[in-house]
């Protein structure tokens, strides 16, 4: 005990005497101007450096969610292989490998018709134009304003050196760039849609677990049922492109276009492209036309548009509708509202957006309401 109070005693004269540091002084008045200007200019600087940040990296959200969309598309077919007794990473191999061997397929087979014909569009744009001053309508209006001429002028400045590729992309550095940015786009959608396919079941078993232990069943059934729709949307879509495909296989070969089958591949992938898809589908098809004749060029631009407008306003709403359970008017309006706000991502996430938000108000809002 003695020795105990002995080394105690040591330590405490050891220590070194606590510091006076004086009296704390009153609190910061919060009230104050300067607090308040210095406050507010701290969040508004926040505020600028979050947006400059999500600014930089919109290509990459834009990415992200193209690869999610396709992923909840595909899983559809992911899970019609499973309940044929293969397990999802060989289901999703399984669908991967059809992908894959589509693009090699659409590269083989379409790129070098669509590179040749357009060639020889070039070459005979000229041509073409002069034929079109032989109408007397357009021969007036080209003496009065000079229109063909213009534009043969151009035509010939464009293309009597080969320059008209690199002058449409910038320059022979902005050919480059195109092609390694679409490139590594591409390549990324395909290794982020792999990945969110693997995992999805995961993250949406992650996500549920956010909502309350007693309503997690509920959560569940209506995300699975969200992502269900989705994937009956891209299967709608599908089916449409296939359809348009089909009618323009049939249409160039009754006009006799050259490389009927490669031109349905092209208009095959622009109809997956809502809105727009069609109208860049049009405008190959009228360009490989007028190859031909004028007359031809004509017809095929005409039997496009009629088309498009059956598609647009009996087709699509009825598929759709029995699909997703979508009006058809709430259809066409989300489509264009989609595309608005957001460009083609808005438009491809428009319609299934609409067909969860219907799903969400018919399982939670009106069930309330009515009983209310």
């Amino acid at each position: 005990m003695a020795i105990a109070k002995r080394i105690s005693a040591g330590l405490k004269k050891k220590e070194s005497p606590i510091a006076d540091f004086g009296i704390p002084g009153a609190p910061i008045n919060r009230s104050h101007p300067f607090y308040f200007g210095f406050v507010a200019t701290l969040g508004a600087l926040t505020a600028i450096l979050l947006i400059r940040a999500l600014g930089s990296v919109t290509q990459i959200f834009v990415l992200i969610i193209i690869a999610l969309f396709l992923a909840t598309g595909l899983n559809p077919a992911v899970e019609a292989i499973k309940r044929r007794g293969f397990s999802r990473t060989a289901a999703v191999a399984v669908i991967f490998g059809l992908v894959i061997v589509f693009l090699i397929f659409f590269i083989w087979v379409v790129v070098p018709p669509v590179v040749s014909q357009g060639s020889q569009l070039i070459n005979r744009a000229p041509e073409l134009l002069q034929s079109l001053k032989s109408n007397n309508t357009i021969g007036h209006l080209n003496d009065q304003f000079g229109i063909i001429d213009t534009l043969l002028t151009k035509l010939k400045s464009i293309t009597s050196d080969g320059t008209l590729l690199i002058s449409t992309f910038g320059g022979v550095i902005g050919v480059g760039k195109s092609v390694l940015s679409g490139t590594f786009s591409a390549l990324t959608i395909l290794v982020l849609t792999l990945y969110f396919i693997t995992s999805l079941p995961q993250a949406v078993e992650l996500g549920v677990r956010f909502a309350p232990a007693s309503r997690r069943e509920r959560v569940s059934a209506l995300t699975n049922a969200v992502i269900a729709r989705v994937g009956s949307f891209v299967g709608s879509q599908i089916a449409i492109a296939f359809m348009s495909a089909i009618f323009v296989l049939v249409m160039t070969a009754i006009l006799g276009l050259p490389s009927p089958i490669a031109i349905a591949m092209v208009v095959l992938v622009c109809a997956l492209i809502p809105l727009i898809g069609h109208f860049l589908g049009c405008g190959v098809v009228t360009l490989i036309a007028l190859t031909v004749s004028i007359p031809v060029g004509v017809i095929a631009f005409l039997s496009y548009v009629i088309y498009v407008q059956v598609e647009n306003y009996i087709i699509t709403p009825r598929i759709m509708k029995r699909t997703l359970a979508v009006p058809g008017a709430v259809t066409i309006i989300s489509a264009l509202i989609g595309s608005s706000l957001l460009g083609l991502v808005g438009g491809l996430l428009a319609v299934p957006v609409a067909a969860s938000i219907i799903l969400i108000l018919d399982e939670v809002v009106f069930p309330r309401t009515d009983a209310a």
